[in-house]
């Protein structure tokens, strides 16, 4: 295995694929490791690279960045792929977050285990994870299960497996979905608890709790902005 030694720190990077958490809001939400990593690296593959240069720039990291995001993922893994082969140590990042969270990281890191190809996490945010922290809701059993399906039809129907499961359920969602899935959440699920948690570690952080019907009538005044994590309890 290639390795890229650091004189100043004394520690040695290895030609790997590095699993990079990156900020979810805060650009200070990162770790030491993390910045020394995305400094060390030959590559950094990026779900966003404009929102990657942003962090890069904040900490003085000067190393190339490429696109990997969901419309290329299946041509530039296979790039991706021929450079670690080679020797190189690249890291991945999400637009925010944990890579392979719900982002096209997860085709390039089953890729690489596919192909036997070292690799490491450097783990941080995850939006999921602080949302069920600042939920209130039971964090002792939980289950992550993305993004709702887009139809209303099927979203329903997936609502409907959550009844009675005594778990906080969670969810990503786009704020010009929420009223409609908030609606369906009321439809099928009735009078539960439900938190809406947007824009998490920034300066507008909301996290709202009540339920279905009562959120729905607040976001009708107050227009959803940001990305939302949703959490809802069934008992």
């Amino acid at each position: 295995m290639c390795h890229v030694s650091c004189v100043m720190c004394q520690t040695t990077f290895d030609a790997m694929l590095y699993i990079v958490s990156t900020p979810i809001g805060n650009l200070k939400d990162i770790t030491y490791r993390g910045v020394e990593t995305l400094k060390k690296v030959d590559l950094i593959a990026a779900e966003d690279t404009r929102h990657t240069r942003i962090l890069c720039e904040h900490y003085g990291i000067t190393r190339p960045l490429t696109s990997y995001f969901e419309h290329n993922k299946f041509k530039k893994a296979e790039y991706l792929l021929k450079l670690l082969c080679e020797g190189k140590g690249i890291a991945l990042v999400t637009d925010a977050g944990t890579p392979g969270i719900s982002d096209p990281g997860y085709h390039l890191i089953r890729t690489a285990k596919e192909h036997n190809i070292p690799m490491t996490v450097v783990p941080g945010a995850t939006a999921l994870i602080a949302a069920l922290s600042l939920s209130g809701l039971p964090c002792h059993n939980f289950v992550f299960e993305g993004f709702l399906p887009v139809k209303s039809a099927a979203r329903r129907k997936k609502l409907e497996e959550f009844k009675g499961t005594r778990k906080t359920v969670i969810f990503y969602e786009s704020p010009h979905r929420l009223m409609k899935v908030l609606e369906d959440i009321d439809t099928v699920l009735g009078d539960i608890r439900v938190v809406c948690a947007r824009e998490i570690t920034k300066k507008f952080e909301e996290v709202k709790e009540g339920t279905a019907q009562e959120l729905g009538e607040h976001f009708q005044k107050n227009k959803p902005k940001g990305e939302f994590v949703l959490l809802i309890h069934s008992v």
